[in-house]
């Protein structure tokens, strides 16, 4: 099938964008097109133009300071994957960003439009709820940051407004407490996941977890992070303890039966997959506290 008939803008200036954005309720904007373009062609979505900014060269940035990762619109995901800055600062992005999709996937589409694309299978916008991350947006009328709690409102929904180009995001830096791990099950590599996990531990100089979360994709319409510091309260995770917090992941998780996978098969990659990355997420922070490699 192809694409519905739509009008193409190519701005030279962030401002030319915004206006054209501005001008047309009805535009989309265009960065790596990998999830846009296969929409266009089944007609799952038909705007009237498309604004691509890919000619926008200064959105194409990664930038690492202390405090964490800021990643441009046209920042694309190999790039990010491959920063040395960003896998120190915050190691979690690198983790997850391996599992989407395929290298040529990877090389063309932008950090930032996974996230606005509002995926609940994707892998970054879990990511982002879980780091607390941001999203700042900006449109003719000035500039706003959206906290990732706020971001995601149903299945492919944001609270971005159609005349607001995201620009920007940023993911906090690994706090000096903390572990991460990431990891997901697909039918084949770079296949959507049937379910995929994200976990953060943070605990005392002595190991005791102070706070251990979650953030889950492909088992909810929106990505969801679930806590699960109550299944945890000695210095070792044990299987009593990771077998709570599964639990804990299974109560707060409302999966649906698709065409891929059923509900409860769904509940079951999360329980195993909670005591996997959680584990992980353990030993990498002992890894950190101890100096050990991480």
């Amino acid at each position: 099938m192809k694409p519905a008939p739509f009008s193409y803008v190519r701005p030279t200036s962030l401002e030319e964008a915004l206006a054209a954005l501005g001008a047309d309720p009805h535009a989309k904007v265009l960065a790596g097109g990998q999830s846009l373009i296969p929409l266009l062609s089944m007609r799952l979505a038909a705007p009237s133009a498309l604004v691509d900014i890919n000619g926008l060269g200064e959105l194409a940035y990664v930038r690492t300071d202390e405090k964490g990762v800021r990643i441009g619109a046209l920042a694309r995901h190999a790039e990010v994957e491959r920063d040395p800055d960003a896998r120190r600062v915050q190691p979690l992005l690198s983790q997850a960003l391996r599992m989407v999709a395929h290298a040529t996937i990877r090389n063309r589409g932008t950090t930032v439009g996974s996230l606005v694309h509002a995926d609940a299978s994707a892998e970054m916008p879990a990511v982002l709820r879980l780091l607390g991350g941001t999203v700042t947006a900006r449109s003719a009328s000035g500039t706003r940051t959206i906290p990732a709690e706020d971001l995601y409102v149903g299945p492919l929904e944001t609270t971005l407004r159609p005349d607001e180009i995201a620009i920007e995001a940023w993911f906090p830096a690994l706090p000096g407490d903390a572990g991460v791990a990431f990891d997901e099950v697909a039918r084949r590599h770079g296949d959507y996941a049937l379910c995929g996990v994200a976990a953060l531990v943070r605990t005392d100089e002595t190991g005791v977890p102070t706070s251990v979360r979650a953030g889950y994709l492909s088992v909810a319409e929106v990505p969801t992070v679930v806590d699960l510091t109550a299944a945890f309260t000695g210095a070792s995770p044990g299987d009593a303890e990771l077998d709570a917090a599964a639990d804990l992941a299974v109560a707060a998780l409302d999966p649906e039966t698709d065409i891929h996978a059923s509900a409860d098969y769904r509940r079951h990659l999360a329980a195993v997959l909670t005591r996997k990355v959680v584990r992980r997420a353990f030993d990498d922070r002992t890894s950190r506290r101890t100096g050990g490699p991480a």
